[in-house]
């Protein structure tokens, strides 16, 4: 690896980097699109942008594949849900050790450790099933492993963001970040349908493998501006100031538990998407990615509206709001049985959860300091990223025992419960 730059002077606000040497100035009167393309001035952010967005087109297309390959290989949503759970698991288990070494160590080198494993795993499932070898404890093993990976990479990439911008930009960082991830959204169960269809899932999983070399190059390129502390604190202890520090800001706490609910209560409709394809509408994998693509679609609109916002008050109380719609949508995807309908709420839904997702990091981001980023936002991670796993395997249990309509039905009362009750009573959310 090569080492850190060390041509920039030291800065005196942790958040607020020096303007990079290829940073495009931007003019007194800002168009929407100006606006919305903020954060793409600095370079370093370009980089990482454009190395994370092939690395995720990717994953999705993993995830098309593997969600498919392990519902051929059981028949069952039982194991839908308990795979995602599994592959989330070590966020709960591993996120806030994950969160004290990001703020110890480089954030580079973390991430690229992650990096490497994810690669390692993509490329064994790809042999696996290329030989036809592939059983279900494969999955349920290596998807563990690459949440691994994550929990200690994913720290240290919120952490990472924040050092390629400034201040004023940061919001919008965030947004173009949901961006990425939701154009790979759109792309790779795109790209996933057609592998599948002409060729087989194995090169799904080879092309993933492959596109982690996007990132890694990315990353051996940017140039870092955040320098860790020493410090004889122990883990524990650092896991415990970055606990302390959330419990006394109540806007981040709530914050975190409503990243919580919204992940557990909206992820299980796209855990469950394989069995409405087949199972409702009667349609093959080719079927399913196209309605992932919907998803994605309107993931991509809610975070292109986001980043064109700029500064507005009263987000807070917005974020709930949307919360509420998106609990109306998750209803109304439950209940259809027309495909155009479904479609629909699959679109409004991405909307609705991207825009949410996004709104959360960044009013969480605002409100934390560089030194103590890494292990805040772990903590954030932890609620934000547990809900996947939870509420994955939850909703697997409820359809395997009822059916996907009921547990899609209990998801969106209970998101649709909690955001009425924060709308109607007082509480820091809805004064950000």
């Amino acid at each position: 690896m090569s080492p850190m730059s060390e041509s920039k002077e030291p800065i005196t606000d942790p958040l607020t980097p020096p303007l990079d040497p290829e940073v495009v100035p931007s003019s007194g009167s800002e168009s929407l699109f100006s606006r919305t393309f903020q954060a793409f001035r600095y370079r370093d952010y370009r980089l990482l942008w454009f190395g994370a967005f092939t690395s995720t087109t990717g994953t999705w297309m993993q995830q098309v594949a593997e969600a498919w390959v392990v519902l051929s290989l059981t028949g069952s949503p039982f194991y839908l849900g308990l795979t995602s759970f599994l592959g989330q698991l070590p966020i709960i288990l591993f996120t806030l050790v994950g969160g004290v070494i990001a703020d110890r160590i480089d954030r580079r080198k973390l991430l690229l450790g992650s990096q490497y494993v994810q690669m390692g795993t993509a490329l064994t499932l790809t042999l696996l099933i290329f030989f036809d070898w592939i059983q279900i404890w494969h999955f349920l093993v290596l998807v563990f492993v690459v949440g691994t990976a994550q929990a200690f990479g994913g720290p240290a990439y919120q952490a990472l963001i924040p050092g390629l911008v400034e201040k004023k930009d940061l919001s919008n960082a965030i947004a173009l970040n949901s961006i990425q991830f939701n154009l790979a959204r759109v792309f790779g169960p795109v790209l996933a349908g057609t592998v599948l269809a002409l060729v087989g899932p194995a090169l799904c999983f080879g092309i993933n493998g492959l596109s982690f070399v996007a990132v890694i190059i990315s990353l051996y390129l940017i140039r870092a501006t955040f320098q860790p502390q020493k410090t004889d604190e122990s883990v524990m202890e650092g896991m415990r100031t970055g606990l302390t520090f959330v419990r006394e800001r109540p806007a981040i706490w709530q914050l975190s538990v409503l990243g919580f609910i919204t992940t557990f209560c909206g992820v299980p409709v796209l855990t469950l998407l394989p069995v409405y394809a087949r199972d409702v509408f009667g349609m093959g994998s080719t079927g399913y990615s196209i309605m992932m693509t919907f998803s994605g679609i309107g993931s991509v609109t809610g975070a292109l509206l986001f980043a064109g916002l700029g500064k507005k008050e009263g987000r807070g109380k917005l974020t709930l709001q949307v919360q509420l719609g998106m609990a109306l949508v998750v209803m109304i995807f439950a209940l259809s049985r027309n495909l155009i309908l479904s479609c629909v709420a699959l679109f409004l839904g991405g909307f609705c959860l991207m825009t949410l997702i996004a709104s959360i990091s960044s009013l969480v981001q605002m409100a934390i300091t560089d030194e103590v980023r890494g292990r805040v936002m772990s903590v954030f991670m932890l609620a934000f990223r547990g809900g996947m796993p939870l509420g994955s395997l939850s909703a697997g249990v409820l359809a395997s025992q009822f059916s996907p309509t009921l547990a899609l039905t209990a998801m969106s009362s209970v998101l649709g419960v909690t955001a009425l009750i924060l709308l109607l009573s007082p509480g820091p959310i809805k004064e950000l």
